[in-house]
């Protein structure tokens, strides 16, 4: 199996899946929109409950801007619009607060969503905010937990979409 070094966490890994389609995002994230390696954690764990059950997963990828998640993504190797409903949902849980932002990407366009409103806010590369308009904009915001009635129907949304990642 081919192998390749992750660009942000300088790892080998093996290129499989959607893999080719995170290091092209990683790369764009730090060369073209001013992000450092540092602000950018790769398979962060996500534990969903359905039926009393836990399930492992991760997502792809967290963005921050001083220290504080900006963008949840997810890098698919197909299209991107039939993801955007598990990142959102996996935004909204991975935290104790949702994430502002939520990303499905296949390296070469990107659909950029408001996690608290679930509303697309720009399609294509040049809707993924730079670091410069994640500092501005998280300055006026607040961490808004989800609502606890809509936690339970996220988690199941996150593991229907997502069952492929779980217990990887």
């Amino acid at each position: 199996m081919e192998q390749i070094r992750d660009y942000i966490t300088g790892k080998e890994i093996d290129i499989i899946g959607p893999e080719k389609s995170r290091q092209d995002f990683e790369k764009f994230l730090v060369e073209d929109r001013g992000y450092d390696r540092s602000e950018i954690r790769v398979d962060v764990p996500i534990t969903v409950q359905f039926k009393g059950e836990d399930y492992p997963s991760s997502i792809d990828l967290i963005v921050s801007c001083k220290s504080r998640p900006f963008m949840a993504v997810t890098c698919v190797a197909g299209s991107i619009g039939s993801y955007e409903r598990e990142i959102l949902a996996g935004a909204r849980l991975v935290y104790e607060f949702q994430v502002p932002m939520a990303v499905s990407t296949d390296g070469q366009d990107a659909v950029v969503m408001d996690t608290l409103t679930g509303k697309t806010l720009g399609q294509g590369l040049s809707a993924v905010p730079s670091r410069k308009e994640a500092e501005t904009t998280l300055q006026n915001l607040e961490d808004k937990p989800l609502d606890k009635e809509r936690t339970e129907r996220e988690m199941i949304i996150y593991r229907s979409f997502n069952l492929e990642k779980i217990n990887r």
